[in-house]
């Protein structure tokens, strides 16, 4: 009876300390989301599942062109994931012709997937606070993104994380290039 009862307890342990493990990895390292829709393509497809790393950026800002995933703050449980185009104190403009400028400078990229037909709010410069981001999907005509007032500028404390690896279709696992 002893010997059962060791056996139940030490299992309930091993079990309570593998969710309490599994909670903190989901909470703190990183978690799965799911790319829904058209907005990044070429880079993400809709439908792809993705591991978010939430750790790295505690240790260091986030960069021009990662990839990041944010709450749309307007609808529960909805996440967006975009490209950072602007970083704090800059200011992103984008003219009629659907070129990108931050701080007055054409922006060097090719990750835009077509020519900009609506700039959106960016027509006039849009000046980012010290803990904004500026961030467009890929699919720029098929994307809502910081163009959208509804969207607009992503502060820093509503940043999730970087998406870090793809891990579905397995044709397409790896990790996911940002620069």
């Amino acid at each position: 009876m002893k010997k059962v009862l060791r056996e139940v307890l030490n299992t309930s342990l091993y079990l309570l300390g593998v969710l309490c493990l599994v909670y903190l990895v989901i909470h703190f390292v990183g978690q799965r989301t799911q790319v829904q829709g058209s907005s990044m393509e070429p880079a993400l497809s809709a439908e792809d599942n993705l591991i978010v790393d939430k750790l790295s950026y505690r240790f260091h800002d986030p960069e021009r062109f990662d990839i990041i995933v944010f709450p749309f703050l307007h609808e529960e449980e909805t996440f967006y994931i975009k490209r950072i185009i602007g970083l704090p104190g800059e200011t992103v403009q984008i003219d009629e012709e659907g070129n990108i400028y931050v701080n007055g400078g054409i922006l060097e990229e090719s990750y835009g997937k077509e020519v900009i037909v609506d700039p959106g709010r960016a027509i006039e410069p849009v000046e980012l606070g010290e803990d904004e981001y500026f961030v467009m999907g890929d699919n720029r005509n098929n994307s809502k993104d910081g163009r959208d007032p509804s969207v607009g500028n992503i502060k820093r404390e509503n940043i999730i994380g970087r998406a870090w690896l793809r891990i579905w279709p397995l044709d397409k696992i790896g990790i996911i290039k940002h620069k």
